[in-house]
């Protein structure tokens, strides 16, 4: 869920808890701007179209859609504009991983380093964990508290090979020492998402060897 951020409106000095509403991207992530919480509201006193939408890239697909300016009404009848964070530029962006859903954009940002610009929900559902389809690729992601099983890498790769495509996996919880072994023998790339302020790590020889590209 968004966090709830203090604005304080500059006309009546009355603090509110503002909570940013989130857009569903084409791609079937949650997007939207992000409220700057450094920056003071702005008092809306005249409107035009061009400043009722702002763009933003979708941190998973890399689509830039229009979204409304985030906006609160204060009860004393002033209306607040609230200034959209800039996300930092950077070739190994840091995702602080709290939620499935940080989970799922650090796996993204990392794919789309690799090359995959054209990242999807994938059309195939895993049993757990959200999937990601890119041209010529499967990913899962699975944000649950339990480390990924034997199954869980057996069921990705047999959807991998129903669709003739290579396949990846990213667990926030970590492998069981079996389901590492497997993907070893099946050739399935397996990352960490553990790391708060970095990006998915390699846990075993195929994910070395596909994160050897990126350098």
């Amino acid at each position: 869920m968004p966090e709830s951020l203090p604005v304080r409106c500059p006309a009546c000095r009355r603090e509110h808890l503002y909570t940013a509403p989130s857009y569903p991207c084409a791609c079937g992530a949650p997007a939207g701007p992000a409220p700057d919480p450094h920056a003071a509201p702005e008092h809306v006193a005249h409107r035009s179209w061009d400043e009722e939408w702002v763009e933003v890239a979708c941190a998973p697909c890399g689509r830039r859609n229009q979204w409304p300016r985030p906006e609160l009404g204060c009860p004393c009848g002033a209306v607040l504009r609230l200034p959209v964070a800039v996300p930092g530029a950077g070739p190994r962006p840091a995702v602080a991983l709290r939620t499935a859903r940080d989970a799922v954009t650090a796996a993204a940002l990392y794919l789309h380093r690799l090359g995959h610009r054209d990242l999807r929900r994938a059309d195939q559902r895993p049993p757990s964990g959200i999937g990601l389809s890119a041209d010529g690729l499967l990913a899962q992601v699975d944000p649950s508290e339990r480390p990924a099983t034997v199954r869980d890498v057996e069921c990705l790769w047999l959807m991998a090979m129903s669709e003739s495509v290579r396949c990846v996996y990213f667990s926030l919880s970590g492998y069981a020492v079996e389901a590492r072994a497997r993907a070893d023998t099946l050739g399935v790339p397996l990352f960490a998402v553990d790391d708060p302020t970095g990006p998915p790590r390699p846990v075993n020889q195929p994910a070395d060897a596909l994160h050897a590209t990126l350098d």
